[in-house]
């Protein structure tokens, strides 16, 4: 049974795409997004969960989001798991609703965040990269096994060697807009 199975690395490079993203999409950019609040966790009932599952998030507004807390007794909970989230945000308490202000980003703090967009972008990139070596070794291990010829071999290293550059163009362009988006607001 050969190694090499070209569906399960691309479906792997995919999903470095995905979580890259997915990262990106939550870096803060000036304008209101629920993304923004996806890596909030909050202690209630006990235990931390994600703020997701005690509370809904929108944005009403370009430059504020609302967390509508579904259980009155969590709205301080919550609170405090926002602000010591590190994010930034000052939430203003509004019966079961907190208010989030988006403040406006200095021209340091949006190269603080290009510069994590890049490092984001490199992450999917070595990931990617990881990705291909697994390949090119099953490669080598079919032809010693004899399932495939060598120039089977080159020609399948040649089509990962393809869909890792593909990979690796969308992971710049992903980035690329990113870091255009924060930079310019």
């Amino acid at each position: 049974m050969a190694k090499y199975d070209k569906a399960d690395i691309e479906r792997r490079m995919q999903g470095a795409v995905d979580s890259l993203k997915g990262d990106l999409s939550g870096l803060r950019t000036g304008r209101a997004n629920v993304a923004l609040l996806d890596p909030v966790v909050v202690e209630v009932y006990g235990s931390m969960m994600p703020l997701n599952q005690v509370a809904t998030v929108n944005t009403p507004e370009p430059r504020m989001l609302s967390v509508q807390v579904w259980d009155k007794a969590n709205v301080i909970a919550v609170e405090k798991g926002i602000a010591h989230a590190g994010l930034g945000l000052n939430p203003m308490i509004d019966g079961q609703t907190l208010r989030l202000p988006i403040p406006d980003l200095t021209q340091e703090r949006r190269k603080e965040l290009a510069k994590l967009a890049g490092q984001y972008a490199e992450k999917a990139k070595i990931a990617i990269r990881n990705v291909r070596r697994d390949g090119m070794e099953a490669l080598k291990e079919d032809e010693k096994k004899k399932d495939i010829s060598e120039d089977d071999r080159k020609r399948l290293e040649e089509e990962v060697q393809k869909m890792t550059d593909r990979f690796v163009a969308d992971v710049d362009a992903a980035a690329a807009a990113k870091e255009k988006e924060i930079l310019q607001q």
